[in-house]
């Protein structure tokens, strides 16, 4: 049963957080809705956002300033949560692995496997529950994310070509099997068998993907995880042949003001796709 647990007005429009049962991920979950003001009833598309490390589906909601373009737009955003969670759930002492840090991949390992299925989450059961919340839904799609939640936007964006019109990501993992972040999630989730790591690399993905919707992506050049975690040359040299935008910006880091400064030239740019 879906669980309406929150709501506010915000530049017009509503910021709405629902509670459900997941079975994909064996537990109760949260996600959060921004619906546009729309008196003229007019075609809504639906822009999916991801969250990085640590993050739940509040911190975009609540320090991006998001909802006055998306208002402005007509686009209404859904954020899902970057992991299962619960007591029941497991976990690990470590803040970029377990509760908060689940790659938004299907983990095949134990004891990950039987709540860890992110992908199947975000791709299949929130795409059944969230376009009967959005009236006036029109079809159309787009993913964005920030760090994990980039890397999480990129990989659906890759893997389900037909179903999102754009793609785009702030200080996205680009290369998750060869930076420490990704190799450690990837050993723990999917096995050392670095075989098994393919289908979720992103270099490998694009590699072999001829044509993809357009991708934009902002990276910061005062992020302290760049280059080392968030290098992206092989990424980057992999995806020439197709639409894809790679913005490096002077001076910014890898926090929410980063998001904040660049949210509504991303929100324009899925905008002007979604049309």
């Amino acid at each position: 049963m879906l669980e309406r647990i929150d709501q506010h007005k915000v530049f017009g429009g509503q910021q709405l957080r629902y509670r459900h049962r997941s079975q994909c991920l064996s537990c109760e979950m949260t996600f959060s809705l921004f619906l546009p003001e729309n008196k003229n009833n007019r075609p809504t598309p639906l822009v999916l956002w991801l969250s990085g490390l640590t993050c739940d589906d509040q911190n975009f909601s609540t320090k991006s300033g998001f909802q006055k373009m998306a208002n402005q737009l007509g686009l209404a955003v859904a954020i899902p949560d970057t992991s299962p969670r619960g007591e029941h759930v497991a976990d690990s002492s470590d803040w970029d692995l377990g509760q908060g840090a689940g790659f938004y991949l299907n983990a095949s390992q134990e004891p990950w496997k039987r709540n860890y299925q992110m992908y199947d989450y975000i791709s299949q059961e929130l795409s059944q529950l969230v376009p009967v919340l959005v009236p006036e839904f029109n079809g159309k799609e787009a993913i964005m994310g920030h760090s994990m939640g980039g890397y999480g936007a990129l990989l659906l964006g890759l893997k389900k070509p037909e179903r999102f019109q754009s793609i785009s990501a702030f200080a996205p993992i680009t290369q998750a099997s060869q930076v420490a972040w990704g190799q450690k999630a990837f050993s723990a989730y999917l096995g050392t068998d670095q075989t098994s790591w393919r289908d979720w690399d992103l270099v490998h993905l694009i590699s072999q993907t001829k044509q993809s919707p357009p991708i934009k992506i902002t990276q910061g050049l005062a992020d302290d995880f760049y280059p080392k975690q968030l290098q992206a040359d092989q990424f980057l040299e992999a995806s020439h042949h197709l639409p894809l935008e790679y913005q490096l910006v002077e001076g910014y880091d890898h926090s929410y003001y980063m998001i904040a400064s660049f949210i509504d030239e991303h929100l324009k740019f899925h905008a002007s796709h979604l049309q």
